[in-house]
């Protein structure tokens, strides 16, 4: 018997798994690694994000302790499947589904063992109600002829919403699990709060689900160009700038003195186009439609006799919004809010509006349609 198995005071069967359990456990931490190194690669290749994936082995004190209860039910170490146990975390309850498919396509998974605790319905059950998988590591998937164990052993798999992990360490770090030690008037707000949760729970999947069919429907209408039925928002203002609807303007700017063009993010100009009353991407279409050619005129006017030889990726959509507003009459303030809006608040804005509505005053492509 290894030296101090003996502080257990198990009976021999027992103790004769737990000296298997102790000649295995380099096996036990080899299996760890390669299973969590494969959930987190199928994961990322799957472009699923979750809350966490990690794994344990369970200590030789935690074995016993199931020894000591359960002992008998053993006929050997294998027979044990949870000596490795792993744990994935997810954001939604679908992802669980979507998670388990791959556990199945990758992994050996032992379904007369398995449990889907999601079947459960009792009141209290909300914590518990996670998808256990026990599964073995297919020869396919790794191999290793020094350790051959690696493919007889069986481990558990746990799949789980992070309401569901929240509510779970709650209910079993504080004793509620065992309805004698808890009043019942303190169990029933407990199960009325997990009713809660798991109403959250399905809420949270139910609206990235419509959120999800109101992108598709978005870009469906962008891409048919019925931009005018495309509510103006900060998704649909991302979406859009992908399209790059003012490369061509920014290009002939940029031609004028043979510019290179630095990459500036168009985030700012959300909600410039707001405050000046944009409701739709048709909207900004329209806009620049009508002031394009006087976008350039006055680009052309500013850099045409100087040497500027590197512009703003966001120039054109700069002068669309300038000559806009000038057309429009906004004055000093709305001009320089717009500076401050899109280059950050400066003393120097307001005097940089007040010089360009007078330098503009003469222009004829800024007086005239």
């Amino acid at each position: 018997m290894p030296k101090g198995l003996e502080k257990y005071g198990l009976d021999l069967h027992c103790t004769m798994i737990l000296e298997e359990y102790v000649e295995m456990v380099p096996v036990f931490e080899r299996m760890k690694d390669i299973v969590i190194d494969t959930l987190n690669r199928l994961l990322q290749e799957n472009n699923i994000l979750v809350t966490a994936v990690g794994g344990r082995v369970k200590t030789e004190k935690s074995l016993a302790g199931k020894l000591e209860l359960k002992g008998g039910k053993y006929c050997s170490l294998s027979d044990i499947t949870d000596i490795f146990g792993a744990r994935v975390i997810t954001f939604y309850t679908d992802e669980v589904d979507k998670i388990a498919a791959l556990i199945d396509k990758h992994f050996e998974v032992d379904w007369d063992a398995s449990v889907d605790k999601r079947k459960m319905h009792e009141l209290n059950s909300f914590g518990y109600m996670s998808l256990h998988y026990i599964c073995r590591i297919p020869k396919e998937l790794f191999y290793d002829e020094s350790m051959p164990e690696l493919n007889e052993f069986r481990f558990e798999i746990q799949l789980r919403t992070t309401l569901q992990h929240a509510w779970a360490s709650i209910y079993h770090d504080n004793g509620y699990k065992t309805d004698v030690e808890v009043p019942q008037e303190y169990l029933r707000s407990l199960n009325r709060l997990a009713g809660m949760l798991e109403m959250a729970d399905d809420e949270f999947s139910r609206i990235r689900t419509s959120l999800n069919e109101y992108r598709y429907k978005m870009q469906n209408l962008m891409m048919e160009g019925k931009l005018d039925e495309v509510k103006l928002n900060g998704d649909s203002f991302r979406r859009y700038m992908d399209m790059k609807p003012f490369d061509r303007l920014t290009s002939r700017i940029a031609a004028i003195n043979q510019a290179e063009i630095l990459d500036v993010t168009p985030k700012p100009y959300l909600k410039v186009f707001l405050q000046l009353g944009m409701k739709t991407l048709g909207d900004i279409e329209q806009m620049k439609k009508q002031y394009s050619e006087a976008a350039y005129k006055l680009a052309l006017h500013h850099i045409g006799g100087t040497d500027l030889d590197i512009v703003a990726s966001t120039i054109g959509l700069q002068n669309l919004c300038i000559v806009y507003q000038l057309k429009n009459g906004v004055g000093v303030h709305g001009l320089t809010m717009f500076f401050n809006d899109i280059s950050g608040e400066s003393p120097y804005n307001e005097s940089r509006a007040r010089r360009l509505i007078e330098e503009c005053s003469t222009l004829p492509f800024i007086k005239n349609e």
